[in-house]
């Protein structure tokens, strides 16, 4: 008897070619995609035509379809965590929130419902069994350029064995794109998804004041020791390590350093004062162990596209992490996650950076 697996489908090319390899590979798939978020527009929204173009994969395939209404827990855990980061004066990351709620949290629960065996997205990661760590882990995709293990250190372990990464062992997206043209099918050339998804005009801070309690409250731009060169336009727009846009003039060229939500102000500085050695997390999410008891060596990425950099980290009280590292860091951004790995590229844990 065939394995079932739920395999999450976005409408694109990735997810499409995973129902192709999952098939190869003798397991009984079923595809389904969460329909997240609409835009006032409904009809032309990228939401639904994400959910036809999976539905037609899927006719070409002869797998089942379903659709999960899942925009109560989009609002509740993606869209409202957004607004209430960047009203807090910090610089979230919804993909990540999207991942640890709804697609290894809803979704998981389906795949449950359905009795299957797996659930499988088009992610760019690798699970294996390590000795090392005698448990399943979450490690690097082979694609070192499309790795996306950063968004996925909220996985659960528990679960690590219960999924599965079909495009694992691909090292290029022509390959994937070349299987879907080979099979037939229409997604075969679409464009990759980009930047949020819920807002597709990229004008986050025009979202924030339509759906969110914003309103732009001027304040002082200053320096670290409190002179104030200029005003800015509200909070919102601005976040660390900007450059442009600041319109105030200085003796060399100055940077956000911080965003300062009790005083309303931006504070500015020199491109040497934008790197920082240390940083604190909170919110961490263990894979490789239950707890960290006292510190360790790994090497460590503080946004997505970030090199990886060796680190230590630091056990402190209530929750948090001191997590010190061996270069300076550009840029460290409170709201952003942090996320540790071994030499090998397994991952150990992620977290929130405050």
């Amino acid at each position: 008897m065939k394995k079932k697996v739920l395999l999450g489908m976005s409408g694109g090319v990735d997810s499409s070619v995973s129902a192709i390899l999952l098939q190869k590979q003798g397991y009984e798939v079923i595809g389904c995609t969460m329909k997240l978020w609409e835009t006032q527009t409904e009809d032309s929204s990228c939401a639904n035509q994400a959910v036809e173009d999976a539905k037609r994969v899927c006719r070409q395939l002869g797998i089942t379809h379903h659709t999960i209404n899942c925009k109560k827990e989009f609002k509740e855990k993606v869209i409202d965590n957004f607004i209430n980061e960047y009203e807090e004066a910090r610089t979230p990351n919804p993909c990540i929130e999207c991942n640890k709620f709804l697609k290894f949290g809803v979704f998981y629960k389906k795949a449950k419902e359905l009795e299957c065996n797996y659930i499988a997205t088009g992610h760019y990661a690798s699970i294996e069994f390590s000795s090392k760590y005698q448990q399943y882990v979450l490690k690097k995709s082979k694609e070192e350029k499309k790795d996306q293990t950063y968004f996925l250190y909220t996985i659960p372990k528990e679960e690590l064995e219960h999924i599965i990464f079909p495009l694992q062992n691909y090292e290029n997206k022509e390959e994937i794109r070349k299987i879907a043209q080979e099979n037939g099918l229409t997604v075969a050339k679409k464009k990759d998804s980009q930047e949020i998804c819920f807002i597709p005009d990229h004008d986050y801070q025009n979202f924030l004041k339509e759906y969110g309690n914003y309103r732009n409250k001027s304040g002082n731009i200053t320096l670290k020791n409190g002179k104030i060169l200029g005003k800015h336009l509200g909070l919102i727009h601005y976040t660390i390590g900007q450059r442009k846009g600041l319109k105030i003039s200085y003796q060399e060229p100055l940077y956000v350093l911080k965003l300062n939500k009790k005083k309303n102000e931006v504070i500015v500085g020199t491109q040497k004062e934008l790197y920082c050695k240390e940083l604190y997390a909170k919110e961490i999410n263990w894979i490789v162990f239950d707890k960290l008891e006292k510190p360790i060596k790994c090497k460590a990425k503080i946004r997505y596209r970030a090199n990886e950099t060796k680190a230590t980290i630091y056990p402190e009280e209530k929750g948090k992490y001191r997590v010190l590292f061996v270069t300076k860091q550009r840029a460290i951004t409170p709201g952003q996650s942090i996320v540790f790995y071994d030499e090998d590229g397994i991952v150990l844990g992620g977290g929130k950076i405050i």
